[in-house]
């Protein structure tokens, strides 16, 4: 039986017999970015199968890490920030085999928003035997901002997601941090095979810095940043939790790490990890992302060399 460690933000749920909802209307919003990217394989190695942009959302060149065949592509927003009412979407298919590595290029800015929050919507579909690293940079909301971020994400049972994701507060004129109005973040992740589709986990994160003070004990535990690591692998296992467990303890940082129900033979795991510090936070997300990469597929870490 599996004992979960207690998460400090955020929770998961498993359902039967639900089908997952469609991709959210845009209704009456503006899209300001737009990305759409199919992943295939072809020689031997993963490509770019379709690819679509427009306004304020790109992709640079792909290229590749290392001789594994994964594809790496990098995220531009040349506007540099979300601004109100802005709306930002992006759906990606890996087709089956395919592996993707998706990154940004720098830290995802949210500057103040008047009138209406800043939004991203994010469509994610995973072939059979097919595989997934989002690795975007930090996520930074500055004085007044406020911002949603939505990602539908379904699975093919063998398929293998590892998705990382740190939140800071900006910095304001009079010094202090936790300015922002809200950050919200709702990951849904759904597996599909034969007969049907089950929600493996609903995770939501809500920081409402205005309304409560998020440092506190038994919310934020005194600490300002948030890391967050979601893993979906049919190798996801009791195993592995103790030992990203172990290895966080090395981190000034506040960590916990539990599992989804198994559901087609597929399992998710949850690392929550909280500290005062971007660096601290990024290196335990990489040291932890590097476990699995190296584990399960022969490669070293990730070295995007952006900087």
């Amino acid at each position: 039986m599996k004992t979960p460690v207690q998460v400090p933000v955020g929770g998961s749920a498993a359902r039967e017999n639900e089908e997952p909802s469609s991709t959210l209307a845009i209704g009456e919003r503006a899209v300001r970015g737009r990305l759409e990217l199919g992943i295939s394989v072809r020689g031997g190695r993963s490509v770019a199968s379709r690819q679509f942009h427009e306004g304020a959302l790109r992709v640079l060149r792909p290229h590749y890490l290392d001789g594994s065949g994964q594809v790496c592509y990098v995220m531009v927003n040349p506007g540099g920030a979300y601004l109100g009412a802005d709306l930002f979407v992006v759906e990606v298919e890996v087709d089956a085999g395919a592996e993707l590595l998706l990154t940004t290029q720098s830290a995802t800015k949210i500057y103040r928003t008047p009138g209406s929050f800043a939004e991203q919507r994010m469509s994610v579909r995973l072939g059979e035997g097919s595989r997934l690293e989002l690795m975007p940079d930090q996520l930074i909301a500055y004085r007044e901002a406020s911002y949603r971020q939505n990602s539908h994400l379904s699975l093919h049972p063998t398929s293998s997601l590892v998705m990382a994701e740190v939140i800071t507060p900006g910095w304001s004129p009079d010094g202090a941090s936790f300015k922002y109005e809200e950050v919200r973040l709702r990951n849904e992740i759904w597996i599909e095979d034969q007969r049907g589709a089950t929600l493996l986990a609903l995770d939501n994160l809500l920081i409402r810095p205005p309304v409560n003070d998020v440092t506190g004990m038994g919310f934020m535990e005194g600490f300002s940043h948030l890391g967050s690591l979601v893993v979906v692998d049919p190798r996801v296992d009791q195993g592995l939790a103790d030992d990203l467990d172990r290895i966080s303890r090395d981190f000034e940082a506040y960590t916990g790490v539990s599992l989804t129900a198994t559901i087609a033979g597929t399992t998710g795991l949850v690392l929550r990890s909280l500290s005062n510090s971007t660096e601290e936070l990024n290196t335990l997300l990489g040291v932890c992302s590097g476990v699995l990469r190296e584990r399960w597929y022969g490669q070293g870490p990730l070295n995007l060399r952006k900087y």
